[in-house]
């Protein structure tokens, strides 16, 4: 199975965990951070680094990339779109990349696994409005990289 696979299977495991802001326990409570956390937890063990406590706005009166730099400092840039792919969003025009998904599917019914505040850990479509949002698209680092 390829890295990318075994990230999707994770993230489905996830599917309907409540969202909490700044957790990331499945069956308990994530947000869309912590998703991404407990994905790369079941991959290689432990989490890259700490991650420092964050507010909803994720830096955005100051302008700082900070999920941006995060994903850059331990993960690769992906090319073509593959299952497994980390998303990183803009969810306005302007604004930094604060919100995080996983592809599941690609091509024609592209889907992607995210929690969103109001929601659970869901699958939804990548839709055209989604896709827009797309500010990076990342992979997670091969086991033992």
């Amino acid at each position: 199975m390829t890295q990318g696979a075994r990230a999707v299977a994770i993230a489905r495991g996830w599917l309907g965990t409540p969202y909490r802001h700044q957790a990331s326990a499945r069956g308990a409570g994530t947000d869309c951070l912590g998703l991404i956390r407990g994905v790369w937890r079941e991959l290689y063990g432990a989490e890259p680094e700490p991650v420092p406590a964050y507010t909803p706005d994720w830096a955005e009166p100051g302008a700082q990339e900070v999920l941006l730099a995060a994903a850059l400092r331990h993960m690769r840039p992906a090319g073509a779109p593959a299952p497994g792919d980390v998303l990183l969003f803009r969810m306005r025009a302007g604004g930094v990349a604060k919100h995080l998904g996983i592809a599941a599917e690609v091509g024609a019914g592209a889907t992607f696994i995210h929690a969103y505040s109001g929601h659970s850990v869901v699958e939804s479509p990548l839709s055209a409005p989604w896709r827009r949002r797309i500010a990076a698209r990342f992979q997670f680092p091969k086991e033992g990289a």
